[in-house]
């Protein structure tokens, strides 16, 4: 038996089972993003459900600053392309950006398997594209999870971004990326996925080369499943060999579910190597 075969795939991306309190994140995610909605609607700042696509779940937030706009950050969530999870939980994770005058944008996506992980792929290029049209200068990207897998994506070079948007593209940081798809194919959750050989090679961003001279940040928990820490190093490791910038960061003390609140400061590691002011 190859050691391929003795790992329980399912355990190694298992991630709230692992997180004290773990289920409890997803509503106080609801909640604090209901309250920042709120409060931006009230100041005329939250520009929601632009369209970017026929699907019911091509739709995107765009929270603007009060004070003259420095770009664009894109935020794109997570939940294993599958899970029930739209910009609506995520809202609150805009403030860091927004103190430093960047619009936010924060994208939905539809789901597997009613999609293939290839076809979000083309969905979250669209909403960076219908994004990028609203808001002038620089764009920032990063993703949670399954979303650090798609903007890390965006930067290969078989993205779907057309390259007048590519050169707009400053940095991105994937938090927690999934960045080899392969291992996936022995999961259960492969039953919605759906991922076969073929996609899971032209969908791992660690597979792929990245565009020349992007700028990236791989930033993980140090406290997450060891499997989230491999793979937020692969990409580090791999990539370095091409023409781009590359890093990676394992945050002390952040685990899966916790590692995504430094967007919400703006004096936060995590948002300041975003808008690249450190």
């Amino acid at each position: 038996m190859n050691n391929a075969d003795a790992t329980d795939w399912d355990d190694a991306y298992s991630n709230f089972a692992y997180i004290p309190g773990g289920h409890e994140y997803p509503a106080r995610w609801l909640a604090l993003a209901a309250q920042f909605r709120e409060e931006m609607n009230d100041k005329g700042l939250l520009k929601p459900d632009l369209s970017y696509g026929p699907h019911r779940r091509n739709r995107l937030d765009l929270f603007m600053p009060l004070e003259e706009l420095n770009g664009l950050v894109v935020f794109v969530h997570g939940g294993y392309w599958m899970e029930d999870f739209d910009k609506s939980a995520w809202s609150h994770l805009a403030k860091g950006a927004l103190a430093h005058r960047y619009a936010v944008a924060v994208p939905s996506y539809a789901l597997c398997p009613e999609v293939r992980v290839s076809d979000i792929t083309v969905q979250v290029g669209l909403a960076i594209t219908r994004a990028a049209s609203e808001i002038a200068g620089p764009v920032h990207l990063t993703g949670h999870s399954a979303g650090g897998h798609l903007v890390a994506r965006m930067v290969t070079s078989t993205s779907p971004l057309a390259q007048a948007v590519r050169q707009r593209i400053r940095k991105t940081v994937p938090i927690s990326p999934l960045v080899d798809l392969r291992p996936l194919m022995r999961t259960e959750m492969n039953k919605t996925l759906q991922l076969d050989a073929v996609e899971a090679r032209l969908e791992s961003p660690a597979l792929l080369e990245p565009q020349e001279g992007v700028e990236v940040t791989a930033w993980v928990g140090a406290a997450e499943r060891p499997e989230f820490v491999r793979q937020n190093s692969l990409l580090a490791n791999i990539w370095s060999g091409f023409d781009c910038r590359i890093d990676a960061v394992k945050e002390l003390g952040k685990h899966h579910a916790n590692i995504i609140e430094g967007l919400m400061e703006p004096d936060h590691p995590l948002t300041r190597r975003l808008l690249c002011l450190q």
